[in-house]
């Protein structure tokens, strides 16, 4: 749950909607409910979408979170 929580916050900071696509679902990113229903587990193959006014700096974030393993890879 930390990662989830992690990545929750950083994307907060920023005005834009984020979405994770995972297995055909849309899932909020911003939703610690949504990202813990839809059981992404580490080294699942996600998409990201974000859409606003900060969408590059957003996308950019959470490609540098999830390639980091967002403080959990082994």
């Amino acid at each position: 749950m930390r990662p989830a929580n992690y990545f929750i916050k950083e994307m907060s900071k920023f005005d834009a909607d984020v979405t994770i696509v995972f297995n055909g679902k849309d899932v909020n990113a911003k939703s610690i409910m949504n990202i813990m229903a839809a059981c992404i587990k580490f080294g699942s193959e996600i998409e990201i979408k974000c859409d606003g006014p900060e969408e590059n700096e957003a996308l950019a974030k959470a490609i540098e979170l999830v390639e980091s393993g967002l403080g959990d890879a082994e």
